[in-house]
This record gives C-alpha cells, structure tokens and sequence, in this order.
C-alpha cells in the first residue's frame, strides 16, 4: 500500500498567547527508514492537555512552537521500513505517548511527548520509529481505539503499577481521565466512585452501571465525607487525582486506614495549593503511597490492550461527540466548553 508525499494537518499557532489552531500541509519522506512505519490516521481522541497548551502557563512542561496537536490516535499501517518486521501492512496501531518511555524505567524517563514536544497525531498520515507502536485490540473501532494512549494508559498505569488491580477494592476517580479509570475499574472487579460538578454527567453515568458511587461536588463540597459515607466509613483503596495538588488533603482523608494509593495524574485545577507540607506525614501513618503517572510505557499500553482484548470491553459509551477534521477547531472549542461528558472524537 502506497502513501501520498503530502498530507494535512493541524498546529498550534505561535505566540503570543492565548494561541488557535491552523491547518497545514506536511511533506511526507519520499524514502523511509529501516525502522520507519507510515500510519494512516483513522482517528484522533483530544485530552485537557490539548486545550491546555494554547494557553500561557497552562502547561507544566516543554511545548514545541507551533506543534502538530494532540496525542491520542488509531490508525492502520500502510507502508514499512525493511526492518519494521514485527508489523505488516493493514495492522491497527496507535504510537505510546513517551517515546523512548518502552519499560516506565527511570532511564528512559525525559523523553519526547507526543503533540508536546514532539509532533502530534492530528494529521492524516504520520511516520513513527517501529518501537514505539503498539497493535490495537481488534475488537475496537477506530474512535474507540482512538482513546486509549493517553486517557486509557494513564488510567491503567495510574491503576496497575501501584497495585497490582485486586477485586472487590473501591478507587475515587477524579476529573477527565475518570471515563477510561471507570471502564477498567467495571472490568476488573473494583467499585468506582465518580466526583462531578453537573448532575447531568451524573445522571448518565448512573445509567450506565448501578456499581458506580457518584458525588456531586457542587452541591456536596465535602467530597471526604461524601466518600466515606459511600464505603461505610472504610475509605477507598485507590484515588485517581486528575484535579491537582490542590485537593491532596481530601485524597489522604479518603484513603483507607493502611495501605491506599494515590496517582497524580493531571491539573484541572492548576498548580497552587494551600495547604500545609505537614500534611504529608499523614501518608507515613496510614502507610499510604502516592505517585505521579505521566501517560504510562510502552509494556502499560501492550498490558491494556491485552487487558481489552481479554475482557472484551466496549470503549462505546466513552464517545462523547465527534467532529470531522476539518471541524478540528469546533472539537477544541467543545472541550474547552467543559460540556462533554466523554471523549471528544476527531474522525478523518
């Protein structure tokens, strides 16, 4: 299967800030590496990073001037390097979002980022090293498939790594990444418990699966007392934190008298926080854990694939709209919204 020399594409704008996006053309390598896969991009799923980045600060880390967007994409193999062996043309892929993070070993740590640092995924055709693809569960649709790198792994990883997933636990899910967290918590076994501000994305979830323990933190702001009335007062095994440092205090209060865990898995609520560093000796006395999960490795994505394909789970329900690409801009514009209540979806 042959691949066009041109392709387009969405970039941030440059500064000054607040930036947009703008479409543009790519060229695309007349002669590949021996290491080269050429994707055809089926797909493209948009995460809180996405939006983030257009504005100053909103960002904790390195972000490449006028970037090729986003970071979560499905797309199907069509032309290969001569020793891109391990696939063949027609195989389902999507690229792992720290390249060359391959095993989540500290050494690999400091690598480049997709739609970050290094070129995203919202264009029709991209060029990856054959290392950093994984093969996607067969089962998935292209928008289904399109959530898992970034939402997916980092909800698994932020599960898997500090525990090994145990069933019959219960976990706090917090924020945007709490859709993916919810599907593999109703997969494996363990009880999740929902915050959100709007009734309406309550109410939807409550429909979904009557296991899931929902908070409304409008109108119950006393989110640790609302956790620990819904597990008898026993607290929770693990806690998703996608808001920020600011909410650290509520997830050590809800945790379990020893052994829970925390992920710091996003920023909802930026980077300021007021409470005491004292706080954190609390951790020392329930024998609690917490860590920071930055998008998973490359063995996190090939275990949650295996994970999907194993149990079958159907990512449907974690659509929440999708946009053409030439709509790209009213996809973003939607996120920022705040009125989805799963994925926003780019299809091409």
């Amino acid at each position: 299967m042959s691949y066009p020399r041109t392709a387009r594409s969405w970039r941030r704008t440059t500064p000054p800030y607040p930036l947009s996006i703008v479409q543009s053309t790519e060229t695309l390598p007349e002669t590949l590496g021996a290491s080269d896969v050429v994707i055809r991009i089926h797909a493209v799923s948009l995460n809180y990073r996405d939006i983030a980045m257009l504005r100053e600060g909103g960002y904790p880390a390195p972000v490449d001037a006028g970037g090729i967007c986003a970071s979560d994409a499905a797309g199907e193999v069509v032309a290969l390097g001569s020793e891109a062996t391990k696939f063949r043309i027609g195989d389902r892929v999507a690229p792992t979002i720290n390249q060359p993070a391959r095993t989540g070993e500290g050494h690999e740590i400091g690598s480049t980022v997709l739609g970050g640092d290094g070129a995203g995924v919202l264009t029709e055709y991209a060029v990856f090293n054959k290392e950093y693809l994984v093969k996607l569960p067969s089962h998935l649709s292209w928008k289904e498939a399109s959530t898992i790198t970034v939402a997916g792994v980092t909800a698994w990883t932020a599960l898997n790594r500090l525990q090994r997933l145990s069933e019959g636990s219960t976990a706090l899910l917090q924020g945007k990444h709490s859709m993916f967290a919810l599907k593999i918590c109703l997969a494996a076994g363990i009880r999740p418990i929902v915050t959100s501000s709007s009734e309406d994305k309550l109410q939807k979830l409550r429909q979904l699966d009557a296991r899931i323990g929902l908070i409304n933190y409008k109108s119950h702001p006393d989110v640790g007392a609302e956790v620990l009335q819904l597990t008898d007062g026993e607290g929770v095994d693990y806690v998703l934190n996608n808001i920020g440092v600011s909410s650290i205090p509520t997830d050590i209060q809800v945790l379990r008298k020893r052994d829970g865990r925390i992920a710091l898995i996003g920023f909802l609520n930026g980077f300021e926080a007021s409470w005491p560093p004292s706080l954190l000796s609390t951790l020392m006395f329930k024998e609690a854990h917490i860590a920071g999960i930055l998008g998973g490795s490359q063995a996190d994505f090939e275990d949650l694939a295996a994970f999907l394909a194993e149990k079958k789970v159907s990512l449907e329900s974690l659509v929440d709209r999708t946009f053409s690409f030439e709509d790209a801009g009213a996809a973003f514009d939607y996120l920022s919204s705040g009125e989805h209540v799963g994925k926003v979806i780019i299809k091409l």
